[in-house]
């Protein structure tokens, strides 16, 4: 005999419904993910055990409410376990985040890392380009200064031991979040990925660096790594939303070091503020290196964001000090190297 349609069983719920439950349960209903709860939601995700119209649920239900640093260190946990990690771990000094792209001004912050990889710290940088248009996005420039961006882990590692300095996609070490941060323009809005992905940290590097644009995310970066016992972490409000100090602007940048946090205002370096350029030109970066142009907001930038990394990294004690190991590097830098293509 056949059922009739109030009479035939019923679907049985979808594991990932519940989690798309507790945060869009209503004004009062709903509330924020545990950290293993987000945690169990994104190793759903990772492991394609969604569907895409649960991940757009989800996603824009994140994106209203906004992260809690609970949910986005439940979140980098399950991306870290999901990574490929084939063949030799590098030793990385610097985790250095790049995802938001330039948009008024060059990244000059590549300078900065270049300026520190060449003084012997080991820095990684990973990031996503194309998801916003108009912006200038950091493997799009390493031509320009004659660097090849790395295409996996493996060969992140062999360029970090070689150079101290290697820049890697985040699709070729996680490709779902990659695609996930590919939906920008469907979805018309960045998603919680946008914020996760600077927490990456895939070689696990004591130091981590990190910038935002929306201030009100830095004290939320702040205390998802200290839930993820990262050991020492920096976050400031950077210039386009990298991690690159504005020298025209005081900077608060938010830290944890061992569990304690603690805030740190730099002060603007100029009493004035510089015109954007009308172009954007990256063949820029390498004659800045080579000292064939001058241009003082592009040296206070490099110079005063390698500053705060050095003090970050534990190189000098007091921000004049950082300031000044960061000006004598870039005095003393071998200018003969990114000649680029």
């Amino acid at each position: 005999m056949k059922l009739t349609h109030h009479e035939q069983t019923p679907h049985p719920e979808h594991p990932f419904a519940e989690y798309i439950r507790i945060l869009g349960k209503g004004k009062k209903g709903s509330r924020p993910l545990t950290q293993d709860e987000a945690y169990q939601a994104m190793k759903m995700i990772l492991a394609e055990e969604v569907q895409p119209i649960q991940l757009g649920a989800f996603l824009m239900l994140m994106r209203v409410k906004e992260e809690t640093p609970e949910e986005l260190a439940g979140f980098a946990q399950a991306a870290r376990e999901s990574f490929d990690l084939v063949g030799p771990a590098a030793t990385v000094d610097l985790d250095w985040s790049s995802y938001a792209g330039k948009r008024r001004h060059l990244p000059w912050f590549l300078l900065s890392a270049l300026l520190l990889a060449e003084n012997g710290i080991k820095v990684f940088m990973h990031g996503a380009e194309g998801h916003t248009a108009g912006r200038i996005y950091t493997q799009d420039v390493l031509k320009f200064l004659g660097i090849q961006h790395a295409h996996s882990m493996a060969e992140a590692a062999q360029q970090i031991e070689q150079n101290h300095f290697s820049y890697l996609s985040l699709e070729h070490f996680c490709p779902k979040l990659h695609e996930i941060i590919e939906l920008r323009p469907i979805l018309g809005l960045r998603s919680p990925v946008h914020t996760l992905v600077r927490l990456l940290n895939p070689f696990n590097a004591d130091y981590s660096i990190q910038g935002i644009f929306h201030p009100g995310y830095r004290p939320v970066h702040q205390q998802a790594a200290a839930l993820l016992n990262q050991p020492h972490m920096a976050v400031l409000k950077g210039e386009g939303g990298e991690t690159e100090r504005n020298p025209d602007m005081d900077c608060l940048v938010q830290s944890v070091h061992e569990g304690q946090l603690s805030d740190e205002n730099w002060p603007a370096l100029f009493t004035h503020r510089h015109v954007k350029p009308e172009l954007l030109d990256p063949r820029q970066l390498a004659l800045i290196w080579r000292g064939k142009i001058d241009d003082e907001f592009a040296e206070a930038a490099i110079i005063g964001t390698a500053a705060i990394a050095l003090k970050l990294l534990g190189k000098a004690e007091t921000q004049q000090q950082a300031h000044e190991l960061a000006a004598a590097y870039w005095t003393g830098r071998d200018k003969q190297k990114y000649a680029g293509s």
